[in-house]
């Protein structure tokens, strides 16, 4: 029997008559029944945080951040449940999805401490100068199904505490550690200040669009993103885009081959490759390329497969049946060209998304798994033996989200990342994200920044005072 869920809408928790069903991708049967927002409770919803607004943005900023604080402590008395709902929806490794709640504890005790700057001068004349930071109003925020919690804090924390009202707005196919969430807060903040709204794939155009909201944040894939954009532009809504990725990875030739080679499985593999900065064109140089990609394939010949919530998992399935299906395209699209398979290519019949990590081995750079961002669990191998070359590769890509160097030089490594055309590089690493820096993307991965001041200052407007 599935779960039945609320929204929260204005301080009140609500079930509706219409709804969504929500599947386990691990077993594909329906775990759980979400509300299906209707247009009416949108704008309804939408007045009440427009009117939450007068009296959360002049609420004295140590109180907002004391109210963030208050949710990180109950995010944290529920790690345990919100993490085994993270499991059941999005099929992460239980230690994942634990990794992904308590992340959001960190997140909001971060965000809690910083603060909103202030420049004043007075010029010759002792005329005073004040320019200072305004919350913009509502903002939607608007979370994607790889990490529907986390991303959805990265959001609402900032757009909080710089006073903004807010409604979140999670993915249909992973709402409900999302719908938890909202009812774990609705008795944190004023009614109305936030709001967690489940729908169907109508809702996030009525958002987007929506007259009285002031803001998008949103991630999610760039084609999305592209109408986001257009959806706001008739009211010149703010925007914070963060979306798709291609990374490259560039190992040179003086690393520890096993130990890179491990590290950058789980860098392209992680969540079952659905990471916006997964590593997802591996370039590899010529002296070390066979010991690297032997290495590479042995790691992910071990790697258990199976359902989270199972002792010892490590990549769970696809999280829905459109992007499982995208993936097989991809790696039937690969066979076809006549490209070489390393380890996977073959999808198992049975229940659950499941798909086996997928090594190609250095296919050309115009090959489909090469230019597209595959999203799951499909990475290319390619060869390269010169840096200039490497680099113009790397660079060779819509998108510019991520990438990583790796090398024991790590001043020669910082010298290469600082040539790549991406928003955030990793020397001997990957993954790392940590909420005082900025994460954002180049091209076509993103408009804005998330995380750090500078995504703190996404949520707001400036405002300068004369006199």
């Amino acid at each position: 029997m599935s779960e039945k869920f609320k929204l929260l809408s204005n301080g009140r928790l609500l079930a509706l008559p219409a709804t969504l069903a929500v599947l386990d991708p691990a077993t594909e049967q329906v775990i759980a029944e979400v509300p299906d927002c209707t247009a009416e409770l949108l704008d309804t919803t939408v007045r009440a945080a427009q009117a939450a607004f007068a009296g959360w943005s002049t609420t004295p900023l140590p109180d907002r951040a004391a109210r963030l604080q208050a949710l990180a402590r109950r995010i944290g008395e529920h790690a345990d449940e919100l993490a085994a709902l993270l499991t059941r929806e999005q099929g992460k490794p239980l230690a994942m999805a634990r990794a992904e709640v308590l992340g959001c504890v960190h997140w909001c005790r971060s965000f809690a401490a910083m603060a909103l700057p202030v420049a004043e001068r007075t010029d010759a004349a002792g005329i005073r100068w004040v320019t200072q930071r305004v919350p913009l109003g509502v903002v939607a925020a608007i979370a994607p199904w790889n990490f529907p919690l986390s991303l959805a804090v990265w959001k609402l924390a900032p757009a909080l505490l710089a006073g903004n009202t807010v409604i979140v707005k999670p993915s249909p196919f992973t709402p409900l550690a999302t719908l938890r969430l909202g009812e774990l807060a609705a008795d944190l903040f004023p009614p109305g200040v936030l709001n967690v709204l489940s729908g169907g794939d109508a809702l996030g155009p009525m958002l987007t669009a929506h007259p009285g909201i002031a803001k998008v944040a949103f991630t999610g894939s760039t084609a999305t993103g592209r109408r986001v954009m257009a959806s706001a532009a008739p009211t010149l809504k703010h925007l914070t885009l963060e979306l798709g990725g291609n990374d490259a990875a560039i190992v040179m030739p003086d690393v520890d081959v096993a130990k890179v080679a491990r590290r950058l499985f789980m860098g392209a593999f992680l969540n079952s490759g659905q990471v916006c900065i997964a590593a997802k064109r591996i370039f590899v140089h010529d002296s070390i390329y066979a010991a690297f990609a032997a290495a590479f394939v042995a790691a992910a010949r071990a790697a258990p497969m199976g359902p989270g919530h199972q002792e010892g998992v490590l990549l769970g399935p696809v999280q829905n049946r459109p992007q499982y299906e995208r993936v097989k395209d991809l790696i039937a699209a690969t066979r076809d060209a006549g490209h070489r398979f390393l380890t996977g290519g073959e999808v198992p019949e049975g229940p659950g998304y499941f798909i086996p990590p997928t090594v190609v081995d250095n296919p050309p750079d115009d090959a489909r798994v090469v230019v597209e961002e595959p999203f799951g669990p499909i990475v290319p191998l390619l060869r390269f033996s010169d840096v200039d070359e490497v680099v113009r590769r790397a660079n060779d890509s819509e998108f510019g989200l991520g990438g990583s160097v790796w090398s024991a030089d790590v001043g020669r490594a910082r010298a290469i990342a600082g040539r790549l055309q991406a928003g955030t590089v990793w020397i001997n690493n990957v993954h790392l994200l940590d909420p005082q820096s900025p994460f954002a993307g180049r091209k076509q991965s993103g408009i804005g920044a998330e995380n750090g001041i500078e995504g703190l200052l996404e949520f707001t407007a400036i405002q300068t005072l004369v006199g």
